[in-house]
């Protein structure tokens, strides 16, 4: 029983540590994407905070802090998943698969329902997702390694 707890709190460690590495990250290409093309790059932001704000009125300081929030929550809720799904190792492929599901469900079940998230362009958002997966495999796996050696 002692050794499955320490497991369990080895993989929430190193779920947190993944996750919070990719919640800073991970909206590179929506950034990117929103500068690029003359958008406003905390739109993504405030659309996360509308999730949080959802029925009331709210200013755009209160959403970008709502949407930072929602953000750090999402990040390492999802990346506890990860860690509980993924493969011990995982590979890119796996961090791109991950993201890819979660992004159906963020963005295609939730998101759409939301009309500024909906507003947001997809492919960007998608690849936001993807990138996560990513980073958070490549986070998990790094960890276990250093833990196995």
């Amino acid at each position: 029983m002692g050794r499955v707890r320490l497991t369990a709190r080895r993989s929430a460690r190193e779920a947190v540590v993944a996750g919070g590495i990719a919640a800073v990250l991970s909206g590179i290409p929506s950034t990117t994407h929103a500068i690029l093309t003359g958008r406003d790059p905390l739109e993504a932001t405030r659309a996360a905070g509308s999730l949080v704000l959802r029925n009331r009125p709210a200013r755009a300081r209160s959403l970008v802090v709502a949407g930072a929030a929602a953000h750090v929550v999402l990040s390492l809720g999802w990346a506890l998943v990860l860690a509980g799904v993924l493969p011990r190792r995982p590979r890119v492929v796996h961090g791109v698969v991950a993201g890819a599901a979660i992004a159906a469900l963020d963005l295609g079940v939730v998101g759409r329902r939301v009309p500024r998230v909906a507003a947001l362009p997809l492919i960007p958002q998608v690849a936001d997702h993807a990138l996560y997966g990513v980073l958070v495999g490549l986070g998990l796996r790094w960890q276990r390694g250093r833990a196995a050696a």
